[in-house]
């Protein structure tokens, strides 16, 4: 059976203040404090700036053995810079990212025991960008064989008809996880594993990411929950029991967009998770 961790996608949001953490809790020891809460978590500022080795010696210090941090890629790796749209001519080349490429994964090594899985996530693709899935296959393949193999790592991909055996064939042959991804206009994984084998890697990865203008249309803070989400958490609930027996670990974060309050949304899935454990135990 693996080992279930799940966190948030970052652990810097202010408006937690007051409601997760203490009152006036300066930014520099937030860190800590949530990692006596949860047992990973996912780093999202590496996606807009390489970080520094020694801002990542200092997450590493901060937080007990034991806890994992997961990180995205730069941007200017998997988007090809900062522009509204991919770009093409740079995204995943060697010539453009391969020095962005290294600083990052030399800044990460820092983690050492506690690096999770480093994922490759990527915007949805027009046909100005690729026009069919196999040149992006034939750009990602490249790019994953460079890749040292001293870090595990996970692809996601926002194209619902781009995720068939095609891409799912080459996951599994650089032991890469496709990253499972609750977005609004994406099928809901437990749809995706009842079509398709999810299952890449010797881990799970999953990203609770949900509808950010609906969220955004509700609340302009995220110190609560304005959405119920309910279902689709257990659904989720009903995937991860399924999962966990064919793979060393499942990672799970949820986004302040999923439902308005990303700790609240771990808590009630980690406790749909417990009782349908219970359940099963008692025989109910």
């Amino acid at each position: 059976m693996g080992n279930l961790l799940l966190g948030t996608s970052s652990w810097s949001e202010k408006s937690w203040s007051g409601v997760f953490y203490p009152s006036g809790m300066a930014s520099g020891d937030m860190l800590a404090y949530y990692a006596k809460h949860f047992a990973t978590v996912e780093a999202d500022v590496t996606y807009y700036r390489i970080p520094s080795r020694g801002m990542i010696q200092g997450w590493r210090n901060k937080t007990p053995p034991g806890f994992t941090i997961s990180a995205k890629f730069p941007q200017s790796i998997v988007h090809g810079g900062a522009g509204p749209q991919p770009d093409p001519t740079k995204l995943l080349l060697p010539t453009a990212t391969a020095s962005d490429t290294a600083r990052f994964l030399e800044a990460m090594s820092e983690l050492g025991d506690k690096c999770g899985p480093l994922v490759l996530q990527f915007p949805y693709f027009n046909r100005s960008a690729f026009s069919t899935i196999e040149p992006f296959l034939e750009r990602l393949d490249a790019f994953l064989s460079r890749l040292p193999r001293a870090f595990r790592y996970g692809v996601e991909i926002r194209n619902r008809d781009w995720i068939g055996p095609a891409l799912l064939d080459l996951l599994r042959q650089h032991q890469v996880g496709l990253v499972l991804v609750d977005l609004a206009y994406m099928p809901h994984p437990a749809d995706l594993a009842q079509q398709r084998d999810v299952v890449t890697a010797d881990f799970v990865y999953c990203r609770l990411i949900g509808d950010r203008k609906a969220i955004d249309n509700l609340t302009t803070t995220f110190d609560k929950i304005v959405l119920d989400q309910r279902p689709r958490l257990q659904r989720w609930s009903g995937l991860i029991r399924e999962l966990l027996p064919r793979v060393r670990q499942v990672f799970l974060y949820a986004n302040n967009h999923y439902a308005g309050h990303a700790p609240a949304t771990i808590r009630e899935l980690s406790t749909m998770i417990t009782s349908a454990a219970d359940e099963i135990t008692s025989g109910g």
